[in-house]
């Protein structure tokens, strides 16, 4: 090849990489505010924005697979974490590519050894809202007011096709040092190169119909709760109710505190998934930061119908055939109310078979949740008249959306006449004073059910929580005797509670982690119903892995200061799983067990 064709081929190649990455500068600004949000990273952890105010600056580099600006700057933005690790400076990487995800971004970090935390913007509406424009580029965020402190280039060394040896110009090393040193930044943002992200969805906001595509989102995942007499502050009647509400709704949706729902979404399938899709999320925003327009069409919210039911059972069940009456609890309009337990001597007088159970809140909006567990109490001692550990059992409870539908399987779960219900009560709250009178509804079979459900429990009373701990662990396992079906997982702790992972360790050497919670909520005791039963082999170790934060981090806690132990109430803590499963009878074993030779 001749000097002249060599040099018109490189000409084309120069021409085709500046259209790709040709130099940009981002639409945000320094001293522009960052709105809170809540985002997984690539390994499932859960960061939310507002969490590190006790670091001096955040620090995020613009990641994308592929993108060989964003890989040529990762190795020296990780030297600068190394550097600034005993500073306060906290460093991310940020992807919000559309053709990415968090299993191709785990491969990407594995295969180029990223070893920090890269949260991922599936949705896009984090990026679309700090108005990012290319991957390689770094911003710092000055966590005394949560504004833009720099924003650009990382250093001079990388341009297109060619990169130096050595930087002469260090821009995000610079704006870290005098953002530590209490100055302004002296040279707050550069031209910075790197590859386009594209964010086709924000150019279609108008084209979003409130009756055809709002409106459904929010019947299907939010009037459960925000209805009049629910558990949600608001009740969203009307198209006018939710636009009022709509920043509201942003921020709530950004931060994923709603719909509450905490499982990670790449582990496992649920029935009773609350959680919006990545095309509901960025619905909903869009039309929200479009101003929420009413557009043409009737208002579907309007039109939905309340049932005259008083027990969503009624309709296949009919009444319940016992109600239990738990005592009355007077709720005050503020403050936080610890945990309440009540226990109630069961009444049916006869031994029982019950298939479903669903409770009636006597105050929706004030009734958080409970916990319903049964057997023989303590005689003596200081948990005398409270439910033996050994020997209680679990019935299901209450919370918002919770499903309260028959036993699986055409299973049942055996109560016995000489047992007493203990209640653990929830309440939170709402601006007014309040009484609330909850009762539990039983329905029982006529004949012994074909299989029989139980609530394997896993606990650790011998917990111990340092102080001011960020993320403490400990576990509580147990070996599953027979070949059984696991239906739900119930993991539970108090305030100080931060995520949790239920694995099961088979007999054959494999493990697989069945849940991840993320980020933990208290407010919400959410049971996780298996979307199909998993099959636990005999012999299978079952072990729940918790952690906590009981730093000042944590603004639920209610004293960063002390050591936390065992105990009944929601400043104490607890390690607690129910476990909804049955054992499986002989002649079912061939069958799963094939299915896991199969697999």
């Amino acid at each position: 090849m001749s000097y002249f064709h060599r040099l018109q081929k490189k000409k084309i190649a120069a021409l085709f990489f500046v259209s790709l990455f040709s130099l940009s500068i981002s639409a945000i600004e320094p001293g522009d505010k960052v709105e809170n949000f809540r985002l997984l990273d690539q390994k499932g952890g859960s960061h939310e924005l507002f969490y590190y105010d006790d670091k001096k600056a955040l620090v995020f580099l613009v990641q994308g697979n592929g993108c060989p600006f964003a890989r040529n700057a990762a190795p020296r933005f990780q030297e600068l974490r190394d550097i600034y690790a005993a500073e306060g400076v906290e460093f991310f990487m940020l992807n919000s590519n559309l053709q990415d995800d968090r299993l191709s971004i785990k491969e990407e970090a594995k295969e180029f050894s990223y070893d920090l935390s890269i949260l991922v913007d599936e949705s896009q509406i984090i990026g679309e809202s700090l108005e990012l424009s290319r991957t390689g580029e770094v911003f710092v965020v000055n966590t005394e007011n949560w504004s833009v402190a720099y924003i650009g280039a990382l250093d001079d060394r990388l341009t297109y096709e060619n990169q130096k040896k050595e930087a002469s110009e260090h821009f995000l090393k610079d704006a870290i040092d005098d953002l530590l040193a209490g100055k302004a930044v002296s040279t707050p943002r550069t031209e910075s190169l790197g590859c386009l992200i594209n964010f086709p969805n924000k150019s279609n906001q108008e084209l979003i119909s409130y009756t055809d595509d709002v409106a459904p989102i929010l019947m299907d995942n939010c009037t459960v709760c925000h209805r009049k007499g629910g558990v949600g502050p608001w009740a969203m009647t009307d198209y006018n109710m939710v636009k009022g509400f709509s920043l509201m709704m942003r921020e709530v949706i950004r931060t994923k505190r709603m719909p509450p729902w905490h499982a990670d979404p790449l582990i496992g399938k649920y029935s009773n998934d609350r959680s919006l899709t990545v095309e509901e999320t960025k619905t909903l925003v869009h039309w929200i930061e479009a101003g929420s327009p009413r557009g043409e069409g009737a208002d579907p919210l309007k039109q939905i119908k309340v049932s005259s039911s008083v027990w969503a059972n009624e309709h296949e069940l009919g009444p319940p055939d016992f109600v239990v009456d738990i005592p009355s609890t007077d709720i005050p309009a503020t403050g936080v109310v610890d945990y309440k337990y009540q226990y109630v001597k069961n009444n049916l007088g006869k031994d029982v078979w019950v298939k479903a159970t669903e409770f009636l809140p006597g105050d929706r909006a004030v009734l958080h949740h409970v916990i319903t567990s049964f057997g023989p109490t303590e005689t003596r001692g200081p948990r005398k008249g409270k439910l033996k550990f050994k020997d209680r059992k679990g019935l299901r409870g209450y919370a918002p959306g919770i499903n309260s539908n028959p036993f699986p399987d055409s299973s049942g779960i055996f109560l016995p006449a000489n047992v007493t219900f203990e209640f653990q009560m929830h309440y939170t709250p709402i601006g007014k004073a309040t009484v609330d009178s909850t009762k539990m509804g039983i329905w029982v079979a006529d004949d012994k059910p074909k299989h029989e459900i139980r609530s394997m429990i896993l606990l650790n009373p011998r917990i111990r929580i340092p102080a001011g701990a960020k993320e403490h662990k400990e576990s509580a396992s147990r070996v599953v005797s027979e070949d059984s079906l696991l239906y739900s997982v119930l993991p539970h702790a108090h305030y100080r509670g931060k995520r949790m992972v239920v694995a099961a360790y088979y007999p054959d050497g494999q493990t697989e982690i069945l849940l991840s919670v993320p980020h933990y909520d208290f407010n919400w005791q959410t049971s996780y119903d298996l979307q199909e039963p998993k099959f636990i082999p005999a012999g299978t170790t079952l072990i729940q892995h918790q952690w906590w934060d009981n730093s000042a981090q944590n603004k639920a806690n209610p004293d960063p200061t002390v050591e936390v132990t065992w105990g009944d109430q929601s400043f104490e803590e607890m390690l607690f799983g129910a476990y909804l499963m049955r054992v499986l009878k002989e002649e079912e074993l061939p069958t799963y067990k094939t299915l896991v030779t199969k697999n």
